[in-house]
């Protein structure tokens, strides 16, 4: 995007014919083609235009050249446009610009290029395409960098590496040339910073891996307030930005504003996209258009609000280098690509590396601290022409790579000697800080291909990578800057020399043994291996010598039942590796010691857990906490690895050591103390999980720079599937046992994996059991303590012949391939071009010895099999068919026999009696398909069952059934005997093609395989298979006597062939002893599945039987495993043997049977194993659970072996092995060393023995089948006539059939009795299963719904137990229904109403009461009135009532079939019921004790009256577009349901409803009632908020008394007057006659109930006397029940849920129903909940005088004076200001105003607030409410009439504790302010008088701005009609008459009386100047009248005419 801003132009030529008029200037501006254009300014040479532009750059990236062209003319309205002026703007400033954008003034060319002296003003920014690397201008020429020889040589002479080993051998060194050593890259590093300590985190806890299935979220952002906004006067507006999403809160105003709002962006994204996004937090300024709108700015990650973390110490500058290491293809261009906190850099791009070195750094400026978790590092392939490809994604987690410090818990005197770094904390915090150190990345495989790339969502990071990619030098340092700008710059040479230490290369060996690779499926191709460590072993990666990274190819062979596996036998392949990585050994040495050491912490954690769920003795339990502190004591306190030491550490490496032994030094004392002191149980476990959590976060290395080992298995050259082991996990440490991996030269079960399968699915790709040992080069002597078998390596190389059709006789001649080749025939390979490796010698001579597991045939292992072959037939279009040349071909389209030549194998018999045409595929009647052949193909690529004129081929299948004969395994063993005297050879029609064994008549190529075999020398042990690799060089190429070039090695150019050879194996012999499964899924339509379990143990599996409609099957099988050879150590095969894998499949009749899950089960080589649960998963999710127990028994005999190349009769023996056919050895007698074979159910079914199955015992279940609720229709018509089928240990009841459940859904029989045999462990115990029959017309009987009981535990019962109190009784009966023995008397007296009761206690004080709030409640509490419980849940899940399920518990009912794996089944309806379970005497003449369910409540309906309370809900979900809703209530039950739409509360959160519904329902027709909130709209459908449903059946049955909540005390008037029916003495009476508990006694003071005594004083005394509390007897039985553990009377909190969003809450609401049965008669009145009612009140204000008032203004005649006015009004009612007038020209501060303000407000005196209602906006619909204190607000203001009026000072007055005013001015000062014992209640007092200070603010203090004299009174709304009075001295002015204020006669306004002016300014100030002026005005004018009058008066004295 380019961005352009036009501002203005300056000077511009005149318009006109001659220039002399303005001109009209209008600017358009091109760029890359598009014209925009700006508006007209009329008349103006100098236009200011300030308008916007971009242009979108659709991708692609600015170059150097680009460059804006504007054209400025003048705008004519007829005519053509004149031209004025144009510019050229190039944009070369912008991109070297660190921001990207800049401003140009650019002069104006005329037409001749000529300047007209005019100018353009415009900014322009630039922000690249995404990936786009930015441009930097290049750098000043530095001298060229040495190369990396030269560096070496640098580094070394400079004596850096002393510190290394110096033992290395030869091969230590990395050899310099060739593809596998890669130009080892030069890379940068910046002398570090001392990081600043004191930031503060959270211990950071190992996090799970992220799921990439998209979910619902919803992200809640709450703007509550601003502090300290820097600007003036300013308006602002918080804008959030989350997840694509956008919300602005309303427009405030001041520093300091209140938003208090709260935002809901929903969300459907996967955990991995999501939670790296950032939320924007900007606070604007409204009022502001420019670009400095921005106030601030801040930025959160997603996934760090999720997981409420830590206080992040954060990034400030990003400092990194980066060195590259992929081999990807000659042809990447890289670039780095660096994103954190929402901003992105790139560094430059490099064209055509493999290797690149940017030698850059990147800053990126971040807010401190941040909260921001993750720093994506990224590496893109820049493309010119397509988008950009993703090379690898890897993150920097900050949690990892800092520390904030602060972590010690108590600092002993030990840690106290420990040297500190800072005085703030412990030392112990660090900033982001990492490397220089290398980073892995991971991704899809390499293999380049034309096609999209499946996985290419792998190298964005989503999922785990499955390939390694390359690797990146990084580092990164943070520094705390004031300012910091972003930016991307070379790095200086001298730098780049610092960061050599840490790249030295040391030789790493990698050996790794397959020993079986079993439970393989859908074989269709030869399989092998690979192993590879980084590129090294990659065997399709050109760039790396060929290793001996892959097994041989084998064919997998079927293990008889399930699986395949690879026939290895004795002979297992091995791969070897050398790799070349930099030596890590400090860091991994304390991953591995701090793993071992939580590992064993786990371990010995879960033993204490199962001790205690298996009740085991205080002893036992204690003798493993001691342990579990011995070894976490012993673990801790060993020394760490001291990596100061080391040179190529790194400062995190010096931070997370100081860090680690702190941390393990402080876990070692606390563990001590527990030791020594008498700790509590729980106390040391949740100790202990601290250490575990705090060991495995320490355990986490983040500069882990040895890639991961991974495992591939192919199939020909597809990748299958693989496996990632942490190299560390095998990698042998020298510094000791506990440092090396913990799976380091053992062997260990590895299940392979598909790529981008999160989780297991119904297939395993397969199980290996592999031995890896991992280490440097000079530790590979210690490989020989590790090694098993004898280590061969065998020269091979393959003899070939052909046949010519006209000789007949084999031979060489018209071979086209060498006669000694490789396995491939193109590589020439004698026998005598082989020599011995270094440290091997030969072991005997070449022998013939064919690739056994490639040769097996398709039917090895099976009992039977399916011959078959096509026939085909060919045609021109529209012609005959005809049979082809090759009639008959396999599915291959490869020629085979025609197929009456084909003959039955030894060994096998036909079964069929003639071969048959296959219709059962897609063919037609009689089993052709037709297919096209298109040129060049030779057969055609589809085949379709209809024939068309234009189709030219068609084949049928024929298929014959063979079976094994096992009379002819003799004959079998003569038959493999004579195929061997064929010397070996392996034949085949053309090379290439698939060899066989036997010859064929139109084979025309042989080959056989020769192989010698070499052993290593006595003095190298082993280890000498790691030489081998040198042996791989030399190539040398001669001419041959044909004049072709061909290659040979010294040793085979095949990678070699290594094998490991076992004398002889370990015979076992597997007991699987299947006892059950419970809680399967559905797999069938019916809601049962019929499941099965298929065993697999290495090469071998069985069956169980089938259990029929169950999801709880009971197998009880035995599955014997008579003959398994395991190769390798006894002891180690004891310490971790193979796994048993078990999967449950659902058997279907028709179909495929449908995976159900699969538990991977450990072995015991104990005798007599005990039964144990094992977790059945499918993918993730829990599926199940199995109980079983698997026994692996030793035999005493050891299976013997040949060794390959001295028994070459080894072939027969092999393949006729039991191996090769498994079921074989079921024929093989079992031997003495063996326990007896359980007993037999059937033939070849065992049972599970008696000393390992559960030990039965009879027992019985009672059932109380109480009725059905809400059952749905099954197949579109309803549920009518059910009954209930219950099922339990093999034995089942059936209830009778609910005639109509639309009219009583209760079952007539309510207790059902079953007798069955269940284990006495209840461990063991089998669920019970309950299913739902309809009973339909023609005898249908579905299951309409089932459900199963898994936990039986609460249901178990001790029938003999007297009932030793209500708290101990578990299910008894609780009826309502009134008896005939019951009295029951309604009280109808009228209420005893208090007039005098104060309007102030209501029922609302009682709810602020009990909530705490005191100053809500007024004198509520000192009366002593009843308080309530408010239950912060619903009453259902308080603990206390046990879910309300005491009489009946209510149990989902499912239907049908699981479809998705993560879906939950459908629930189609309730059961409710209840079970009890007891043991039944051994002895049946022993009488069985009584029954338990007894004395029930009548089953009929019930007519009951709900009263339901709403009042008030918060917290809830916003629906309109002003972050508010609209909500109102709907309540439903059954069909009936009330609507409240017309009282919807307007524009809020947090409605107060206060409102009572009353409706009638009938239990149990309609016992849901749900209460929903809707929020209102005008003009489109009201939208649900959120409901809630109630059971109302649970609370009217239960013995909690929960359909109506006990009060406290017993009051007949009054707020608290009893509700309920039954007075508390029926209710009691009721209550000991449910319980068969003797009758309350009742004397005249106290009450005896259930042996226990009430007296009326132990409750009542102490309290303040009720007037309204009802007879002593009621009171006393009122107290004996609340100690019953009843449900008092309570206001529950129930969650909203929606329907969109079910999972997610959607609000609160506070609300209680009560529930009364009509029968018993009517109940008490109901309360007032109404809301409070605010009222009008009136303040009235009369400022009297004021003085001291700060005189702000000069007169004319320089005097200090100020035109004093009061301006007033009421906080929330700033609409109602008033002033008063104005007293002008103050001279000393005084003002007179006698003065009335009338403010008129509503409030609420119980809660001491007012009450403001208005519209937010002239265009809103409704008023918005709030509540605000009631405070005054009183300002002193100077008038001005030509200006702004001048503020003085003001004070603020809140009502209720108001500043007591001073009795004179003199008194009235600042220490009134601050004197808290001066406050008074204006409510209280009604009328105060007196002096209070106003307040101003000068130079951040506080000052006096003047006082003011007032009179303020309260007053409500009859005294304002008994009392008038008006604003200001309007009339009325009475009560009392202000008179006109009494100011001084200087007291004017100049302006409009000019009299006073001249008066009391001109005349008082100037009085003698004006004398003395008119003084001298009359003697000037007498001097002036004589001196002209004087002349002509002398004259005429003088001459005297008239004399």
């Amino acid at each position: 995007m380019l961005r352009c801003l036009v501002q203005r132009a300056c000077s511009l030529p005149g318009g006109g014919e001659k220039g002399d008029k303005p001109s009209d200037p209008v600017a358009s501006l091109t760029f890359r083609g598009v014209k925009k254009r700006t508006k007209v300014i009329k008349n103006n040479v100098n236009p200011v235009w300030n308008e916007g532009f971009e242009w979108d750059l659709k991708g692609i990236p600015l170059d150097q050249k680009a460059a804006l062209h504007v054209v400025v003319k003048d705008h004519e309205t007829m005519g053509r446009n004149r031209f004025l002026g144009e510019a050229h703007v190039p944009l070369q400033d912008v991109l070297a610009s660190p921001h990207l954008a800049a401003s140009f003034n650019a002069p104006l060319l005329d037409a001749k290029r000529q300047n007209t002296g005019a100018s353009l003003i415009l900014q322009v920014s630039y922000m690249p395409p995404p990936g786009a690397a930015p441009f930097f201008p290049p750098p000043a020429p530095l001298e060229p960098s040495p190369m990396p020889t030269e560096l070496d040589t640098i580094t070394d002479t400079a004596g850096e590496e002393e510190g290394e080993d110096q033992l290395g051998t030869g091969d230590e060194a990395e050899p310099s040339s060739g593809p596998a050593a890669p130009d080892q890259p030069s890379l940068p590093k910046k002398p570090p910073l001392h990081p600043v300590h004191g930031t503060k985190r959270r211990k950071s806890t190992s996090k799970k891996l992220l799921s990439n299935k998209p979910q619902d979220f919803q992200i809640r952002v709450r703007i509550i307030e601003g502090r300290q906004l820097p600007g003036v006067n300013i308006k602002p507006v918080v804008k959030v930005t989350a997840a694509g999403q956008t919300k602005r809160t309303r427009i405030r105003k001041g520093n300091g504003p209140h938003f208090d709002e709260t935002f809901f962006l929903n969300v459907f994204e996967s955990p991995m996209e999501l939670f790296d996004e950032p939320i924007f937090l900007t606070v604007f300024d409204s009022r502001s258009l420019r670009t400095d709108s921005v106030i601030g700015e801040f930025r959160v990650d997603v996934g760090t609000i999720y997981a409420e973390p830590m206080d992040d110490a954060i990034l400030d500058g990003v400092r990194q280098i980066f060195g590259f290491d992929s081999n990807k293809k000659n042809l990447v261009d890289p670039f780095v690509e660096v994103t954190f906190a929402g901003k992105m850099l790139c560094s430059k791009v490099l064209e055509k590396s493999a290797n690149p070195q940017w030698n850059q750094s990147i800053t990126l400026p971040a807010m401190f601290p941040s909260m921001c978790e993750k720093m994506r590092i990224r590496v893109i392939d820049w493309d010119r022409v397509t988008h950009n490809d993703i090379v690898g994604t890897s993150h920097l987690c900050m949690s990892r790579i800092s520390a904030p410090g602060g972590e010690l818990e108590d600092e002993s005197p030990a840690l106290a000697k420990l040297p500190k770094a800072s005085d703030i904390d412990d030392g112990l915090g660090f900033l982001p800080t990492f490397g220089p150190c290398f980073i892995n990345l991971y991704g899809s495989p390499r293999e380049f291909t034309g096609f999209p790339d499946p996985y290419e969502e792998l190298n964005m990071g989503k999922g785990e990578g499955v390939a390694y990619r390359g690797r990146l030098l990084v580092e990164l340092e943070t520094k705390l800057v004031d300012h910091v700008e972003q930016k991307v710059e070379d790095i200086p040479a001298d730098d780049i020399l610092l960061v050599e230490k840490y790249l030295r290369r040391r030789k790493f060996c990698l050996f790794a043994a397959f020993y079986s690779a079993t439970m393989l499926q859908d074989v269709d191709d030869a399989i092998q291996f690979e192993v590879s460590i980084g590129n090294y072993g990659n065997k399709f990666d050109s760039t790396c010598l060929p290793l001996a990274s892959t097994t041989q190819f084998s064919r997998a062979v079927f293990d008889g039942c399930q699986y395949y596996y690879l026939p290895w036998g004795n002979v297992k392949p091995v791969v070897v590796l050398s790799s070349y990585w930099e030596d890590i050994s400090h860091r991994t040495d304390v991953q591995n010691l701090l793993c071992g050491a939580a590992d064993r912490l786990e371990g010995n954690l879960e033993l204490v857990h199962r001790a205690l769920k298996a009740k085991c003795s205080a002893i036992d339990l204690d003798t493993l906490v001691a342990r579990l502190i011995d070894e976490i004591i012993v673990d801790c306190s060993q020394p760490l690895v001291d990596v100061t030491r080391k040179p190529s550490s790194t400062h995190l490496d010096h931070y997370l050591y100081r860090f680690r032994t702190t941390n393990l030094r402080q876990i070692a004392q606390a563990a001590l103390r527990l030791k020594h002191e008498d700790a509590d149980l729980q106390m040391v476990l949740d100790q202990a999980e601290d250490w575990l959590s705090r060991l495995r976060s320490m355990a986490e290395e983040p500069q882990n720079s040895l890639p991961d080992i991974v495992i591939w298995m192919l199939q020909g050259d597809r990748r299958v599937a693989y496996s990632r082991v942490p190299a560390r996990e095998v990698l042998y440490s020298r510094t000791g046992p506990d440092c090396c991996g913990k799976n380091c030269g053992k062997l260990q079960t590895i299940f392979l994996k598909i790529p981008q399968e999160e989780a297991m699915g119904p297939k395993i790709p397969a199980q290996i059991r592999v031995q890896l040992w991992f280490g440097l080069a000079v530790d590979e002597k210690e490989f020989n303590k590790s090694a098993e078998g004898r280590l061969s390596v065998f020269a091979e190389t393959y003899e070939n012949q052909t046949k010519l059709a006209l000789v007949g006789n084999w031979g060489t001649s018209g071979l086209t391939y060498p006669k000694y080749s490789d396995v491939t025939g193109k590589i020439k390979l004698p026998k005598d071009s082989f020599r011995p490796s270094a440290g091997w010698a030969w072991a005997g001579e070449w022998f013939v010895s064919p690739e056994k597991t490639l040769l097996y045939d398709v039917d090895a292992g099976h009992m039977s099999f399916v011959e078959e072959a096509f026939e085909n037939q060919v045609r021109l279009p529209g012609g005959q068919w005809i049979h082809m040349a090759e009639a008959y071909t396999d599915v291959n389209g490869e020629k085979v026999l025609p197929k009456d030549e084909i003959e039955c194998p030894p060994g096998w018999k036909w079964e069929d009696p003639e071969w048959d045409t296959d219709l059962n595929r897609a063919v037609d009647e009689k089993g052709w398909e037709y297919g096209i052949t298109i040129p060049p193909d030779h057969k055609p690529k589809a085949w379709v069952p209809a024939e068309k004129m234009y189709h030219t081929n068609r084949r049928r299948r024929w298929v014959r059934l063979r079976r094994r004969d096992l009379t002819q395994m003799e004959a079998l063993k003569k038959h493999r005997q004579e195929e061997l005297e064929g010397e070996g050879w392996e034949y085949a029609s053309l090379f290439g093609w698939k060899f066989h064994l036997k010859y064929r008549k139109t084979d025309s190529f042989r080959r056989r395989r020769w192989r010698r075999r070499m052993e290593p020398l006595e003095q190298t042990g082993a280890a000498a298979v790691f030489a081998l690799e040198g042996a791989l060089g030399g190539v040398t190429d001669d001419k041959s006597d044909d004049g072709k070039s061909v290659s040979t090695l010294n040793f085979g150019v095949n990678r070699p062939t290594i094998s490991c050879i076992f004398d002889y194996g370990n015979r076992y012999h597997l007991r699987c002893y299947i006892y059950q499964a419970r809680d399967l899924m559905a797999m069938d339509k019916d809601s049962f599945s019929d499941p099965y379990a298929i065993v697999s143990f290495l090469h071998q599996s069985q069956k169980t039987v089938v259990a029929k409609n169950t999801l709880n099957p009971t197998w009880d099988q035995t599955l014997i495993f008579y003959e398994i050879e395991i190769f390798g150590d006894p002891q180690s095969v004891a310490s971790s043997p193979p796994c048993v894998v078990v999967e449950i499949y659902d058997h279907d009749t028709y179909g495929a049977d449908e995976f159900m899950g699969r538990c991977i089960c450990r072995p015991s080589l104990e005798h007599t194993p005990r039964l144990s649960w094992h977790p059945v998963l499918r993918g993730h999710r829990n599926a199940g659970e199995l109980l079983a127990a698997f026994e692996l028994i030793q035999r005493e005999k050891p299976a013997i072996h040949h060794i390959p190349g001295f028994e070459v009769r080894d072939f027969s023996q092999s393949l006729t092995s039991p191996l090769a056919f498994p079921s074989l050895s079921l024929l093989q007698s079992a031997d003495l060393d063996l326990p007896y074979p359980p007993p037999q159910r059937e033939p070849n079914i065992y049972m599970v023995p008696q000393g390992i199955k559960p030990v039965l015992q009879r027992t019985a279940i009672e059932i109380l089948a109480w009725g059905l609720r809400n059952v749905k229709s099954y197949q579109l018509s309803s549920v009518t006539s059910p009954s209930l089928l219950v099922e339990c240990g093999g034995e089942m009841v059936q209830s009778c059939v609910i005639r109509n459940l639309k009219k009583n859904p209760n079952f007539d029989v309510s207790v059902l009795f079953m007798e069955v045999c269940l284990p006495r462990e209840d461990l063991y115990c089998p669920p019970i299963s309950v299913k739902v029959i309809d009973n339909r017309p023609f005898g249908r009987k579905p299951v309409v719904g089932q459900c199963t009981i898994r936990s039986l535990e609460e249901f178990y019962w001790d029938p003999y137990a007297e009932e030793a109190g209500f708290a101990a009784t578990h299910l008894d009966d609780v009826s309502l229904t009134p008896r005939d023995d019951i009295l029951i008397e309604i009280d109808d007296k009228e209420p005893l109403l208090h007039a005098q009761e104060e309007e102030l206690i209501d029922w609302w004080s009682k709810l602020h009461a009990s909530t705490g709030e005191r100053e809500k409640c007024g004198s509520y509490l000192e009366k002593g009135f009843d308080t309530l419980k408010v239950f912060e849940t619903e009453l259902e899940n308080v603990e206390d009532y046990g879910g309300l399920s005491d009489f009946c518990h209510t149990f989902k009912l499912y239907r049908g079939k699981t479809q998705d794996a993560n879906e939950d089944p459908t629930v189609v309806g309730e059961f409710k019921g209840s079970f009890k379970i007891y043991p039944l005497p051994d002895d049946p003449a022993v009488p069985v004790p009584p029954r338990q369910f007894h004395q029930l409540p009548a089953r009929g309906p019930q007519e009951c009256l709900v009263r339901v309370y709403i009042i008030r809900a918060f917290d809830l979900q916003p629906k309109d577009l002003n972050g508010k809703c609209d909500p109102y209530v709907k309540i439903s039950v059954g069909k009936k349901s009330i609507n409240d739409q017309d009282h919807y509360i307007p524009c809020t959160l947090e409605p107060v409803f206060g409102k009572m519904f009353e409706l009638t329902c009938t239990l149990p027709l309609e016992k849901d009632l749900k209460v929903s909130l809707y929020d209102y709209d005008l003009l489109s459908k009201d939208e649900k908020i959120g409901e809630t449903t109630i059971d109302l059946e649970n609370r009217f049955l239960s013995r909690f008394g929960a359909r109506c909540g006990l009060p406290q005390t017993y009051c007949v008037s009054g707020p608290n007057q009893w509700r309920d029916q039954l007075r508390p003495t029926q209710l009691l009476h009721l209550f000991s006659l449910n319980h068969n508990c003797k009758a309350p006694v009742c004397k005249s003071d106290r009450i005896i109930f259930r042996d226990q005594a009430y007296s009326l004083s132990a409750f009542e005394d102490g309290k303040p006397p009720n007037p309204h509390l009802g007879p002593v007897e009621e009171r006393l039985a009122l107290y004996a029940l609340q100690k019953q553990g009843l449900v008092p009377e309570h206001v529950e909190t129930r969650r909203l849920y929606s329907p969109l969003q079910p999972d997610i809450e959607q609000g609160k609401l506070q609300m209680w129903v009560d529930l009364f049965p009509k029968s018993l008669g009517a109940p008490g009145p109901p309360f007032n909940v109404t809301p409070r009612k605010a009222k009008r009140f009136f303040l009235r204000c009369i400022v009297w005088n004021a003085k001291d008032v700060l005189l702000d203004d000069l007169s004319i005649t320089g005097e200090k004076m100020s035109d004093i006015y009061v301006k007033g009004w009421m906080a929330g009612y700033e609409e109602n200001k008033q002033k008063t007038d104005v007293h002008y020209r103050s001279m000393g501060g005084e003002g007179n105003f006698n003065w009335r303000f009338v403010f008129p407000f509503d409030y609420l005196p119980a809660e001491q607030v007012c009450y403001v209602a208005k519209k937010e906006h002239f265009w809103s619909l409704d008023k918005t409410e709030n509540k605000v204190a009631p405070r005054l607000v009183l300002q002193v203001w100077d008038n001005d009439k030509f200006s702004f009026d001048d503020y003085l000072g003001s004070i603020q007055l809140d009502l209720n504790s108001m500043l007591k005013p001073a009795k004179t001015a003199e008194k009235c000062s600042l220490d009134v302010l601050d004197d808290p014992a001066r406050l008074v209640s204006l409510f209280e007092q009604k009328t105060v008088k007196g002096w209070w200070p106003c307040v101003a603010e000068e130079g951040g203090e506080r000052i006096i701005a003047g006082k003011l004299e007032m009179t303020l009174e309260i007053i409500n709304e009859q005294e304002q009609d008994e009392r008038p009075a008006g604003l200001g001295r309007d009339e009325p002015n009475m009560n009392p008459k202000l008179e006109d204020p009494k100011r001084p006669e200087t007291s004017f306004l100049w302006f409009t009386s000019p009299y006073k002016t001249l008066k009391y300014i001109l005349w008082r100030r100037f009085k003698w100047v004006f004398l003395i002026v008119l003084v001298l005005f009359i003697l000037l004018l007498f001097l002036g009248i004589f001196i002209y009058a004087f002349p002509n008066y002398a004259a005429m004295k003088l001459v005297k005419p008239f004399s």
